[in-house]
């Protein structure tokens, strides 16, 4: 395994990942995993897009590199504690990976910032973006070393001091204007991915489908259950109830304190209901799993089919944003549900229509509404502004009554 010794060299690791990823056509971004002797554990890019279409929303750097980080400990790979690692990433984490660096307790340092989704986009090292209780961890994990120069991209030290074992402690400006301009270069064509689905009125109901067509075997292939529940469109109501309640019991099996997170289309067809396997991965939570499990069935209907397939798979399997994300628990003030509420805005990747301002919806409370809303009030712009997140109970007194039974 490759060491570094300085952070200029652990950096170039992370930006030369980056490099991998625009190659790819994805999010300029790369990160890397050390040990506290500055040992190269993992390096891994940004692997959102795929030959052109979204493959994984949560496959970003920081949270691919956290699940290897569990999953090798899970075969019994000999790795440090996560107080002892450092991860090393080319742009400021994300809200999802934000969360899940803090959930899991690891240490990061930080190249270039990102002013619209960072959790230091202001670069003031308060961390406002986050939840009160998770600011004085973030202030003392979360480091942005140094960059020496005259430049824009220059800047003095703030946050986590590097660790001991780095002898050189500064980034060099070439090395802090690739990551910005690699990022830079990949940001708009990437997010523009996710808003090449036709619009809701262009949608066709999955139900009509015939049993063995193509599309349906793989969504029931994915969930057995599928199509066995419809709603109003963007109304769950008790008919969802028992499919949650499965759920809820299997993510307890799977190392989950009893969540679950259904998806129903545009047309109120339940297509996924889903635990986490947080046995697997402390952060394969219920909702990461349902949306990775979502875009990863419509990738793989469309890798390798013709113009007129992928049209297809996109009408009859649509953007989330045209359907319902139903929490049988709602997002609390802790470092798991912070890295739900970015990935469902990773989800997203863009405004929701205003035809369903209520695309996030939750069974029971884990927060007084007020409270949540001033948590999705105050993350950085990209999901404030543009996305503008706001979970909220789902209407119907039934389902309500059915979880809580």
């Amino acid at each position: 395994m490759k060491k570094v010794i300085d952070v200029q060299a652990a950096v170039a690791v992370a930006a030369a990942e980056a490099i991998v990823a625009k190659t790819q056509g994805t999010f300029g971004v790369g990160g890397a995993m050390l040990d506290q002797t500055g040992k190269v554990l993992k390096s891994l890019h940004n692997n959102v897009i795929r030959q052109g279409m979204v493959y994984d929303p949560t496959a970003h750097g920081e949270r691919q590199l956290i699940d290897w980080y569990h999953a090798e400990r899970a075969k019994g790979t000999p790795l440090p504690e996560p107080k002892d690692i450092t991860i090393v990433t080319s742009l400021d984490p994300c809200c999802m990976c934000t969360g899940a660096i803090l959930a899991g307790g690891f240490n990061v340092l930080v190249a270039a910032t990102d002013a619209n989704a960072g959790i230091n986009y202001d670069s003031s090292a308060s961390f406002d973006a986050l939840p009160e209780g998770l600011r004085a961890q973030a202030r003392s994990t979360f480091g942005y070393p140094a960059v020496l120069g005259d430049s824009q991209y220059a800047r003095a030290a703030h946050g986590m001091a590097p660790k001991s074992f780095f002898i050189g402690k500064t980034i060099s400006e070439p090395t802090q204007a690739l990551c910005s301009l690699v990022f830079e270069a990949t940001a708009k064509g990437a997010m523009a991915l996710f808003n090449a689905d036709p619009p809701r009125e262009e949608l066709k109901d999955p139900a009509t489908l015939s049993p063995k067509h193509a599309i349906l075997c793989a969504l029931k292939k994915v969930y057995p259950e599928a199509l066995s529940v419809r709603c109003a469109p963007q109304r769950p109501d008790a008919s969802l109830a028992p499919a949650l309640k499965k759920a809820m019991a299997r993510d307890k099996v799977m190392g989950g304190k009893g969540d679950a997170v259904a998806l129903l289309d545009s047309f109120g067809n339940l297509l996924l209901c889903m635990p986490g396997r947080r046995n697997k991965s402390g952060i394969r939570t219920a909702f990461m799993e349902c949306t990775r499990a979502y875009a990863q069935l419509r990738y793989k209907l469309m890798d390798g089919a013709s113009a007129a397939q992928r049209e297809e798979v996109r009408q009859y399997l649509g953007h989330p944003k045209d359907g319902t994300f139903v929490f049988a628990n709602g997002p609390d003030d802790g470092a798991l549900s912070f890295m739900e509420l970015g990935a469902y805005g990773s989800t997203m990747e863009g405004e929701l229509p205003e035809s369903n301002p209520a695309q996030f919806q939750y069974v029971h409370p884990s927060l007084p509404q007020q409270a949540l809303e001033r948590i999705c009030q105050s993350m950085p712009p990209l999901y404030r502004h543009l996305i503008r997140i706001r979970p909220v109970q789902v209407a119907d007194s039934g389902l309500i009554a059915s979880l809580a039974a």
